[in-house]
């Protein structure tokens, strides 16, 4: 195997100083078994997918890392300049890097009510109501667990050390060949909304609509009123939440003109975990219905308290499923 690395050194290497961010950030994404794990310069980009109807990416950026080094493999760059690729692709058990990031215990209970405070503190408690660094934060406490990343190269397996307390794991996870894999394609240039509000409050409205058992969820945005509203029917009921157009509800709201589209409601609830962490979301969708669903989360890195960003895409129903759906509902 011709590497960057032939000198014995891995391909990848990265050392963090908290676990919680990083299994925090993949538990969003944790609605399928396998992982499509990218490693390029700029840091881990992790994709999951079901079914071409929904894909979830977690980024975790190379500041989140204390230190952070990946050296492309040599032989890409004796590639034609068309298939030249400075990244390291491989497919990994999604469902067993989180069993092993939690080996030493990750506390999610904090986290889940984080998100309901009215001043967000992070997936790490990193802020206080004041807004400043918690007490009981990764910095107050100076915690010293460690996750260190490495991978050696090509169909070589991911090397996980958790070090914490004295105490040293290390677990290595087999990596697979990576399936060809298209990203959902959402059309920047032709939006059809844009909208971005309180995470928070996304996940309420969905929350509310799931009382009513539905399979389906319909996202209606117009110009003019009602400016957004969330509606399903299902086996006991119908339910709709609309959304004014207050800035400080709706930070931004830009539909240029009205657009409804209809998504699998159990798809929409896979990203309610990245919702509830979240502090805001910016919902995008196109023309041919591509729903973007992008969060913003607070992290806490080596350089103090930052951002990264967990994106979902959803594909809709066609008109005509969706006149099939409603036919057999009334029959």
């Amino acid at each position: 195997m011709n590497t960057a690395a032939d000198d014995g050194s891995p391909l990848f290497m990265a050392v963090s100083g908290s676990v919680r961010h990083l299994f925090q950030l993949l538990k969003c994404i944790n609605f399928a078994t396998k992982a499509h794990v990218r490693i390029t310069p700029e840091g881990l980009r992790f994709t999951v997918e079901e079914s071409r109807v929904i894909q979830g990416t977690a980024f975790l950026e190379k500041k989140l890392f204390t230190s952070y080094t990946y050296a492309p493999p040599a032989d890409s760059q004796g590639e034609d300049n068309d298939e030249a690729d400075d990244t390291a692709v491989f497919q990994i058990s999604l469902t067993a890097l989180l069993e092993t990031l939690q080996i030493f215990g990750v506390n999610e209970a904090k986290d889940r009510w984080a998100g309901r405070d009215p001043v967000y503190r992070g997936i790490s408690g990193a802020l206080g109501s004041d807004g400043k660094p918690a007490a009981f934060g990764n910095q107050a406490l100076r915690m010293t667990g460690v996750c260190r990343l490495s991978y050696a190269a090509k169909g070589e397996p991911l090397c996980v050390v958790l070090e914490e307390g004295g105490v040293t794991t290390i677990c290595e996870m087999v990596t697979y060949e990576a399936e060809e894999q298209d990203e959902i394609p959402l059309q920047r240039d032709a939006l059809a909304l844009k909208i971005i509000m309180r995470s928070s409050w996304l996940y309420d409205a969905v929350n509310e609509l799931s009382s009513t058992s539905p399979s389906r969820l319909t996202i209606a945005a117009s110009p003019s009123a009602p400016y957004l509203v969330l509606s399903c029917n299902g086996p006991v009921g119908s339910a709709a939440v609309e959304f004014g157009k207050d800035q400080q509800l709706l930070e931004t709201f830009q539909v240029p003109n009205r657009t409804v589209n209809t998504y699998k409601h159990s798809l929409i609830r896979s990203a309610s975990r990245a919702m509830l962490i979240a502090s805001k979301v910016s919902i995008r969708g196109d023309a041919q219905g591509v729903l973007s669903l992008q969060f913003m989360i607070e992290v806490e890195g080596p350089l103090g308290v930052g951002v990264s960003f967990v994106d979902f895409r959803f594909v809709p129903f066609l008109p005509e499923e969706d006149e099939d759906d409603q036919t057999a509902t009334t029959i």
